[in-house]
């Protein structure tokens, strides 16, 4: 959107806000699609879990990712008036839930609805038998990580060795196997991280085929693929042909490959826009303070380890400042050297690419509401 279409909605709404547009998630999803025609695409709903962009993935044909019985309803919700038969296909063939360990009460209302649920321990095996035996189950591996944004195989995961022995003991116990799944962590710009995840679960593919005679239905290859949030950002097209080309190599074609994106479909369709409602000069730096923080939609700062550039409506010689939150908290830093011109109070901000782990995190803290959503082209 440009910056008059901003002005006018921050005009029409207030601020802080945040717009999502969905046009922009549709292309990223045919774009997802185009360069990897034989993945399918389950969108990880944990990256930003409103609504309407389900809705709008939905609508696209998308799969989805659920890590918790909440995200899994917000999915369900598309689907419940579908025919009986038709629902439950979707539930089997487009929603895993991708969380490893859950809890029991969990499981118990997961089993009346069937999907695929993942795991990566012999207790959470037990459990799933127990509380869930209608289930698929899906064993992630341990993954390097080197590299990315956001490490994951240091909480989840296990040994191709443990995963071999995971998967007989699943089938051992009359559970339906389904597949392997891996994570090389989110916004993953260390490309071999996926041919190596690749490898081992080729790897123990064979091995489970060798030590059992087991078939696997399923290589769940999870998330990391980049969101272009600046130009250090290799093209996705890049990625594509790596993985492409393993998978051709390494893969019986009759073997489903899918993926979790989350960040690459919804980072760059959202904009927030706030108001800078203080300004001091401290130790000579000028400082901004806007009414958005990072226990709102700059969460992403703390949570993912992410920055968000900030930009002014305003032109003017610009000057590295500090930009800091409304809360009272001294962690509630935006930046502490931002380029920005001579701005005055009542003046608007935004940052850009801000669709991922920002307001699905925001909290209520210090007494703030989290920034008003609006949705354009929905």
């Amino acid at each position: 959107m440009n910056k008059t279409e901003l002005q006018s909605l921050a005009k029409k709404h207030g601020t802080p806000l945040v717009i999502i547009d969905h046009d922009q998630i549709r292309r990223n999803y045919n774009e997802f699609r185009r360069h990897l025609p034989k993945v399918q695409c389950y969108f990880a709903v944990k990256a930003n879990a409103e609504p309407t962009i389900i809705r709008t993935l939905y609508q696209a044909g998308a799969s989805f990712d659920v890590a918790s019985l909440p995200e899994f309803m917000l999915v369900y919700e598309n689907i419940k008036k579908l025919p009986a038969k038709a629902r439950q296909d979707f539930i089997w063939d487009k929603i895993i839930y991708a969380n490893p360990v859950k809890p029991k009460e969990t499981l118990l209302e997961l089993d009346k609805y069937k999907p695929l649920v993942t795991f990566d321990n012999l207790a959470e095996l037990e459990k799933i038998k127990k509380y869930a035996p209608h289930a698929g189950v899906v064993v992630r591996l341990a993954v390097a990580n080197t590299g990315s944004q956001c490490e994951l195989s240091n909480k989840f995961g296990c040994s191709p060795g443990e995963a071999v022995d995971l998967i007989l003991a699943a089938f051992k116990m009359g559970l339906i196997v389904e597949g392997i799944s891996f994570h090389v962590g989110s916004q993953c710009t260390n490309f071999q991280n996926f041919v190596q995840a690749l490898n081992m679960a080729a790897a123990v593919i064979k091995e489970t085929q060798e030590r059992g005679g087991h078939e696997i239905k399923i290589v769940d290859i999870g998330g990391g693929f980049p969101a272009p949030y600046n130009q250090h950002v290799k093209p996705f097209g890049e990625l594509a042909r790596v993985i492409n080309a393993e998978i051709d190599r390494l893969f019986d074609k009759n073997i489903q490959i899918i993926a979790e994106p989350g960040r690459f479909l919804v980072a760059s369709a959202a904009t927030a826009i706030a108001r800078i409602t203080g300004k001091a000069i401290r130790e000579g730096k000028r400082c901004y303070y806007i009414d958005d923080s990072v226990y709102h939609t700059y969460s992403g700062i703390i949570f993912d380890h992410c920055q968000y550039p900030l930009k002014a409506f305003k032109s003017g010689k610009k000057e590295v400042c500090a930009v800091f939150g409304q809360t009272c908290d001294g962690l509630d830093v935006i930046s502490q050297s931002e380029l920005l011109p001579n701005l005055e109070i009542e003046d608007l901000v935004y940052s850009e690419k801000i669709g991922a782990y920002s307001n699905a995190s925001a909290t209520f803290f210090n007494g703030f509401p989290p920034a008003k959503v609006i949705h354009v082209n929905a």
